[in-house]
C-alpha cells in the first residue's frame, strides 16, 4: 500500500453522531472498509448533520488507519448548481436555502422562516417592501402611538367619525 493510499481515502457517510463536541462519522471507505468514530472537523461557525450517502474525504494521520479525520463532507444529491462566480449558499436536502447572490442580494427560500431574538430584531432600511398578510400577536406602535392602547379625540355618539388618535400612548 503506497503512502498516499494510507494517508487519504474517499468514502460515503453511513451514520453521523452530531451530539458530541466534535462530530463523529461512520464511513464506508473505498475497498469496502468501514471505519467508525471518524472525527469530522468542520469550519468554525458552520455545522451540519450529513445524511447517509453523503461523500467525504478522510485523512489518516501518520498513515495510521486507526486514527481517521474527515476533512470535508459534501452531498452532490442536494448541492445547489449554477451559482455565479463569487456566490455563496447554504442549503438543505429539503430545498431550503440562503443564497448570497451577486449585486449584494440575499435570497432566502424556505416554507417558513422563524427568526427568534432574545431582545430585539432591528431593521435599518430606508424602504421595506412587503407582500402578503402581516400578522401580529401583540401590539404595534407607529409614531409613538399604540394600536391597542390608543384613544381618540373628538368621539361622537352614533354614526359620526372620531378624531385622530391622541398622540404618544
Amino acid at each position: 500500500m503506497s503512502l498516499l493510499t494510507r494517508l487519504l481515502a474517499r468514502g460515503t457517510v453511513v451514520l453521523a453522531n452530531s451530539a458530541t463536541k466534535l462530530q463523529s462519522l461512520q464511513m464506508r471507505l473505498t475497498a469496502g472498509e468501514v471505519n467508525d468514530d471518524m472525527e469530522h472537523f468542520e469550519p468554525y461557525g458552520f455545522t451540519s448533520n450529513p445524511l447517509a450517502g453523503a461523500e467525504g474525504i478522510a485523512t489518516f494521520l501518520g498513515g495510521d488507519r486507526s486514527h481517521a479525520v474527515v476533512l470535508v463532507v459534501a452531498d452532490r444529491r442536494f448541492r445547489l448548481k449554477a451559482l455565479a462566480p463569487g456566490e455563496v449558499a447554504i442549503y438543505t436536502d429539503e430545498g431550503d436555502k440562503i443564497h448570497f447572490k451577486r449585486g449584494r442580494v440575499i435570497d432566502i427560500d424556505t416554507v417558513t422562516l422563524n427568526i427568534r431574538a432574545s431582545n430585539a430584531v432591528n431593521i435599518d432600511s430606508p424602504v421595506i417592501n412587503h407582500t402578503g398578510k402581516l400578522v401580529s400577536q401583540g401590539d404595534q406602535i407607529a409614531a409613538g402611538i399604540s394600536q391597542i392602547k390608543h384613544v381618540h379625540v373628538g368621539v361622537q355618539a352614533g354614526n359620526g367619525q372620531t378624531g385622530a388618535p391622541a398622540g404618544g400612548q
